[in-house]
């Protein structure tokens, strides 16, 4: 379908809407791909809690977004009285934020560990759960907005490119604050405390274009939510949950999504066990930020390039291509361990891996909620409203299953090898780890993220379907429908 075919019948969603989702995309992504890949190393080695007792916080945590996130979701994914003169998912992007960002900042204020850590562990606890509450009706209603505002491929495509180099650019601005920040004490807690307050203030910032431009709904979308709601049969959250879960598309993003935010929460949680720990770098932290800064440049630069790949063909061919070369390009990180060298030399060889291995990260980013969106739009067909909230919601229960992996994972590997934890003191101590630990950390960190990304670009390529006149034929379905 061409896109003047695609876009002829409606107005195409302006520029300054995309600008306005962007900001929100950041504030989501920082939270939880860099604001909280760092909780793992902090309740370790800064506040003293035991490897045992993380994993019981990782599990309870699990079990508690079984119920939260799809729960959540469908119970705020319908149109209440105060919500229909504002919008179905607007109102509530607002109301979550404020206490969605002053919880981030109380998670770094955890009380240091005594005695048995219960202290500690209660308190990760209930306030992470409670930052995951907010946040989660938050995530819910941006994302379920977004499949509303930009229903076409064309608009999808441009919305999430721009989406997507928003976020790299404004990565290098927090990458550089955060690390000056933390690298001043990696195993004191007060600056993390000072760099959830700072990036809590910038993040406050971004919320005023996202609520001004991004979020708001017009008329005709408010009377679409409002009359398919009331048309629509009044299925309970387990019909809806059961129609999306029994559809094969929706299935394979599902454990794509699955795939890519398990893989990336064990490359990001084990950065700083990389550069402090088998690298032995002098000031972890402060030691990655010109990786990070180049890898950053290296996925805004590529941009272009996915974006013209996408155009010559479909989010399916995009996805499981960048997928595939993603998980190869982790493969070199491994023979870091075995190289004769200094850490100068190895953090230079290690810039340059990330370098690449970042181009095809930003393919795969590219086309995370295009592949989603249209998934969700195949399950609205069925179902004859929208419940993108919801679906969300179940999207994000697999999501957090994620940070359980990554907890069993770090567990069983660091328990096994033998990782000693620093000494919170004061003054803080940190030990260094026999060679054995040093290979733990590089499987945990890069070859088991390698080949969950090979694995599931085939998976992918085989069994999602959602392209060429299938696609087409359930546009022109949610047009007949009203849900487009």
């Amino acid at each position: 379908m061409s896109k003047k075919e695609e876009l002829s019948e409606w107005k195409i969603a302006p520029t300054k809407k995309m600008y306005g989702y962007g900001f929100g995309y950041i504030i989501v992504n920082y939270l939880l791909l860099y604001g909280l890949s760092s909780m793992d190393f902090f309740y370790r080695n800064v506040i003293g809690l035991s490897a045992g007792l993380i994993l019981v916080s990782m599990i309870i945590f699990a079990i508690w977004n079984m119920v939260n996130d799809p729960l959540l979701g469908f119970l705020t994914d319908r149109p209440l009285k105060w919500t229909k003169k504002r919008g179905l998912r607007a109102p509530w992007v607002v109301l979550m934020t404020a206490p969605m960002l002053i919880f981030f900042i109380l998670i770094w204020t955890a009380p240091v560990a005594t005695g048995d850590g219960m202290n500690s562990l209660i308190y990760m606890l209930v306030i992470v759960c409670l930052f995951d509450t907010f946040f989660s009706v938050y995530n819910g209603h941006l994302y379920g907005g977004w499949t509303n505002q930009f229903p076409s491929k064309f608009e999808r495509r441009k919305s999430f490119m721009l989406m997507t180099v928003m976020l790299f650019v404004t990565l290098i601005v927090l990458q550089v604050v955060q690390s000056l920040i933390l690298e001043a004490g990696e195993i004191e807690q007060q600056p993390y405390i000072l760099n959830s307050i700072v990036m809590v203030i910038i993040l406050g910032i971004f919320t005023i274009p996202t609520i001004k431009y991004g979020i708001s709904e017009s008329e005709e979308m408010k009377t679409m939510f409002i009359e398919k709601y009331e048309s629509a049969d009044k299925a309970s959250f387990m019909e809806v949950a059961k129609t999306a879960l029994k559809t094969k598309n929706f299935r394979v993003s599902l454990l794509g999504y699955t795939t890519q935010v398990t893989a990336t929460t064990l490359w990001n949680a084990a950065q700083l066990y990389f550069f402090v720990d088998v690298y032995g770098a002098v000031g972890g932290i402060g030691a990655q930020r010109i990786p990070l800064l180049l890898s950053i440049l290296a996925a805004v630069g590529s941009i272009p390039f996915w974006s013209n790949f996408t155009r010559k063909g479909n989010f399916k061919r995009t996805y499981w291509v960048a997928f595939l070369l993603h998980g190869l390009s982790y493969l070199p990180f491994m023979i870091l361990l075995s190289l004769p060298f200094g850490d100068t030399t190895i953090i230079t060889l290690h810039t340059v891996f990330l370098f690449i291995n970042s181009i095809f990260f930003a393919g795969e980013v590219t086309m995370l909620m295009p592949v989603a969106a249209d998934t969700y739009d195949e399950v609205a067909l069925k179902l004859g409203k929208r419940a993108d909230a919801t679906f969300v919601g179940i999207r994000s229960f697999f999501f957090r299953i994620a940070f359980l992996v990554q907890a069993l994972v770090f567990f069983i590997v660091l328990g096994a090898t033998g990782y000693i934890a620093a000494d919170p003191g004061p003054p803080p101590v940190h030990y260094p780890q026999t060679d054995i630990v040093k290979v733990g950390i590089m499987v945990m960190g890069a070859l088991i993220p390698s080949i969950l990304f090979i694995v599931m670009s085939q998976i992918f390529r085989k069994y999602y379907t959602l392209e060429g006149k299938e696609k087409d034929d359930m546009i022109k379905g949610l047009k007949e429908a009203g849900l487009y």
